[in-house]
């Protein structure tokens, strides 16, 4: 009798460390592609970017411009009197 409740643990410890392994492995997976996904940018048009203000708003009072004309989330040059819907203003 013995020797089945031993079968039991041993397949009970085989599948608590496949799923260990998995979880470890997916979380690898999820770490690597993470970095790659944020590096893409969406268009001028998708973000509704100018090339002007829109009222005390623009790129370079954004939290997001990268100077001298870049932004994290937009493609292309950014104009730093620009705006876009993805104005977030700097703390």
């Amino acid at each position: 009798m013995n020797n089945g409740s031993n079968d039991c643990q041993r397949i009970s410890r085989r599948v608590a460390l496949s799923g260990a392994a998995a979880a470890l492995g997916a979380a690898t997976i999820s770490t690597a592609v993470s970095p790659a996904a944020a590096q893409q940018k969406i268009s001028q048009a998708d973000a509704t970017y100018q090339g002007t203000p829109k009222g005390d708003q623009h790129c370079d009072g954004c939290a997001n411009f990268q100077p001298p004309n870049a932004c994290k989330f937009v493609q292309g040059n950014i104009s730093p009197s620009g705006w876009c819907q993805l104005f977030t203003p700097k703390s």
